[in-house]
């Protein structure tokens, strides 16, 4: 029996809409899918802000073009929906760095402490953790944490030592990396600046210090995009995911946005090969198919929804004060 005809160009586009229609779906698109996911998408946006989108819809299907721990957080806060991914292979390199049986050991060692947990790590991961955290929110989290409890932070490691190296406070840093923010070259940002003196650099956290140490501004995809919307800059060199600047080329046509070089100032080695496994082919069969789906255990994904629930309760600023600490976020493992 042959395989279905996937359809090419303008009825690639015209069959996923209708596919959308068809299985009352939502599209989700990150900021670092390529333009034209991103533009065919209901929402875009950053990984939580999206799935918190999708909860508030009445889709009965989410496909969210993104990599696999983002499709996980929406089924967590979605339980009731059919969540697909276009490819099952789009993981990350952070969630790859922190397999559960590791952490639930490293957990164990070190029972005084209260897990941070970036929220790119896998459902497993989550429902071990104390609090989840987004490089937006880490920063409020924080500083509702008393100084004298002591923290485990993972799985990005610059992203906690940003952390740390901001509050004074020290972590145990999981020793993950996000391979794209780790790719940037310091001497060939430097030789940019050179060329361009007047633009500021706008940073993700994921990055190592020796970027970080040269930005005007560090945030998040989203605070990264804002930044860009309001500067009086007419040139920003930025320092995350190249396919941002879509979003920002959209937003202020009139700027001229730069994305950070790689080791040789010209690889394509910023851009996210995971994110990059997602195209509009794999979208279509996606929604045609309901596959491939993510499916989760629920003793798992109520674990985890308890630390992402404590995220969000922090970051509204309803902590309860400073109580924090093991005995008051027993986690789960």
């Amino acid at each position: 029996m042959n395989a279905p005809i996937i359809p090419t160009g303008q009825d690639l586009i015209e069959e996923i809409k209708r596919l959308k229609q068809e299985r009352n779906a939502v599209i989700l698109g990150h900021y670092y899918q390529t333009p034209d996911i991103q533009d065919l998408s209901d929402f875009v946006g950053d990984s939580l802000e999206l799935s918190r989108k999708a909860a508030d819809t009445d889709a009965d299907v989410i496909a969210f073009c993104g990599v696999r721990f983002m499709a996980e957080t929406a089924k967590i806060l979605s339980p009731e929906k059919t969540v697909i991914l276009p490819d099952m292979k789009a993981g990350c390199s952070l969630e790859d760095s922190c397999p559960p049986e590791k952490f639930k050991a490293f957990r164990e060692k070190h029972p005084d402490h209260i897990a941070l947990t970036y929220i790119n790590c896998s459902a497993e991961v989550k429902a071990l953790s104390d609090i989840i955290v987004t490089s937006s929110s880490a920063e409020t989290i924080i500083e509702q944490i008393p100084p004298e409890q002591k923290i485990i932070f993972g799985p990005d490691r610059h992203l906690g030592g940003y952390m740390s190296r901001k509050f004074g406070r020290e972590m145990l840093l999981w020793p993950g990396v996000c391979i794209v923010h780790e790719a940037f070259s310091e001497s060939e940002l430097l030789k940019l600046k050179a060329q361009n003196p007047d633009a500021p650099i706008a940073a993700h956290p994921e990055c190592p210090p020796h970027i970080i140490d040269h930005a005007d501004m560090v945030g998040s995809t989203s605070a990264i995009l804002k930044y860009a919307k309001e500067s009086p800059a007419q040139t920003m060199i930025i320092a995350t995911e190249p396919h941002i600047i879509h979003q920002m080329e959209k937003a202020v046509p009139e700027k001229i946005f730069i994305g950070a070089p790689g080791a040789d100032g010209n690889c394509a080695c910023n851009i996210c090969p995971y994110m990059a496994l997602n195209t509009l082919e794999k979208l279509y069969v996606s929604l045609r198919d309901l596959s491939p789906q993510i499916v989760m255990d629920e003793d798992v994904r109520l674990a985890a929804k308890v630390a992402l629930d404590r995220m969000l309760d922090m970051s509204a600023g309803n902590s309860g004060g400073t109580d924090l600490g093991p005995k008051d976020l027993a986690h789960s493992g």
